[in-house]
């Protein structure tokens, strides 16, 4: 039986995990870091904080394991966007995070001048601050001295898993994988490669990108105490949870329910375009093929329930949010507007703020928690509206991520869809799809590994109660959207 290290890198927190080829958890820490906010829809991280979490819980897990490690799988957020020094490795500003805002202007004036459409045909995305290209001309723009010295060759730019490699790594690679480099918006995801057009109209050196292999390739060595551990798997964590879920056919779609929430379908061999707010970009890169997918992203998830708890002060766990549901399917007419740092999919607006609607004398804590709760859902069903539209048929929906832990919010999913919500025993399926993927490149059989799950059924009586509130909702987020 052979081990394997698994690094999930995520929005609020770093985790390690070690999986035998059974894919059974042996032994894993966690530690949570900050986020910064310096100014309205900016959200900032400070790197070294990312790297000594995951430091720290390598060290944790590793030096508490006595069986070897075959090989190592990360998986990470996407789009954040990191500029760091290739001479000393310590980066130039800190990180600029996929929820951050502060480049929609600059986004709004690349799309008056016509290039939306070329963007969105080379990279299956929208012009938007979400991605990594406009963080990075920020940051050239922005610190002083920066852009001269990218045009010398003396910085490197890459997202979670660049910087986390080149910092790991005792090869000091500058490397990143297929699916992260999608989600750049400087990648042209049909011919697999970066682009001079993109990079020209970004006003990015070509000399600050990584290279791009497979999320099977090699990436490089970790080295710990006695242990050389060969990083074999690099994936974002969305693909990391479709990976996860065995989502390999078309048509096979999941939902990660994390700080945002990410439904993500197969569609193999077919880069499917969608004019209605979904994005198109790469599933995977296994064994020399490139998957694609449709993707809708809902920037306002766990955060949510972790405002509810930090700032508002209604709960001190998360876990305790699921005692204020009200099961009825009722929010007491209260309704919640989830736009902390504008809405993502399909609305994509990026001025528009959060709010709630309908708030009384009598409302109680049940109901605003419920409304948080609803406009969750509520997203989730607008995405698969959209997909039903392009001919995807959804009868049921793999759910993952923290959230789902919650089995009333899964109810509440199967009962606003109206669909089986089918919930795996792990949730944390991004960690899972790191670790297939480097097991896959050490030439393990990962196919005849099933999982458990457990299964929510709609509640057909109360479909017309959640039709009534999702269609209030809606009505309330178009009439507050900064385009309409």
């Amino acid at each position: 039986m052979k081990n394997y290290l698994s690094i999930d890198q995520g929005t609020t927190s770093s985790r390690s995990i070690i999986f035998n080829s059974n894919l059974e958890k042996q032994i894993d820490s966690q530690l949570e870091y900050k986020l910064d906010y310096p100014d309205d829809g900016w959200v900032e991280l400070r790197p070294d904080d990312v790297v000594n979490t995951v430091k720290k819980t390598i060290a944790n897990v590793l030096d508490n394991f006595n069986g070897s490690i075959e090989a190592c799988g990360i998986t990470n957020q996407r789009e954040t966007t990191i500029v760091w020094s290739r001479d000393t490795g310590e980066p130039i500003y800190p990180g600029i995070v996929w929820q951050d805002r502060r480049t929609n202007e600059y986004c709004q004036e690349l799309k008056s001048n016509g290039y939306e459409k070329k963007v969105s045909e080379k990279t299956g995305l929208v012009l938007d601050p979400y991605f990594s290209a406009t963080k990075v001309k920020w940051i050239l723009d922005n610190v002083e001295g920066a852009k001269e010295r990218a045009q010398k060759g003396e910085l490197a730019f890459g997202t979670v898993d660049s910087y986390l490699i080149f910092k790991l790594t005792k090869e000091k690679n500058h490397l990143t994988d297929v699916t992260n480099a999608s989600r750049t918006m400087l990648f042209n995801i049909h011919n697999k490669e970066w682009d001079q057009e993109l990079l020209d109209i970004f006003e990015i050196p070509n000399s600050m990108l990584p290279e791009v292999l497979f999320c099977d390739g090699d990436y490089g060595t970790i080295v710990h105490s006695d242990k050389k551990i060969p990083i074999r798997g690099v994936i974002g964590d969305q693909q990391g949870a479709l990976v996860g879920q065995d989502c390999y056919e078309y048509g096979d779609m999941k939902s990660t329910y994390g700080t945002g929430c990410f439904l993500m379908v197969n569609t193999k061999d077919e880069a499917v375009k969608s004019d209605q707010g979904l994005l198109t970009t790469i599933a995977y890169g296994l064994n020399g093929n490139v998957s694609y997918a449709l993707e809708g992203s809902i920037y306002s998830s766990g955060n949510i329930i972790q405002w509810l708890r930090d700032k508002m002060k209604f709960f001190d766990d998360a876990k305790e949010s699921e005692k204020y549901i009200n099961a009825s399917g009722n929010s007491n007419n209260v309704l919640f507007l989830p736009a902390f740092n504008g809405l993502g999919a399909p609305f994509w607006d990026s001025n528009i703020r959060a709010g709630f609607k309908g708030i009384t004398q009598d409302t109680s804590i049940n109901d605003i928690v419920t409304a948080a709760f609803h406009s969750i859902a509520f997203q989730t069903k607008e995405i698969t509206k959209v997909l039903e539209t392009n001919n995807i048929n959804i009868n049921k929906l793999l759910v993952d991520g923290g959230m789902v832990a919650n089995e009333s919010f899964c109810q509440m999913l199967a009962d606003t869809l109206q669909k089986n919500i089918k919930r795996p025993a792990n949730v944390e399926s991004t960690a899972l799809g790191a670790c297939k993927v480097a097991m896959m490149a050490s030439g393990e059989n990962i196919s005849e590994i099933k999982s458990n799950s457990s299964n929510f059924e709609p509640n057909k009586s109360l479909e017309n109660i959640y039709s009534i509130n999702y269609n209030n909702w809606k009505e309330y987020i178009n009439k507050n959207l900064s385009k309409s």
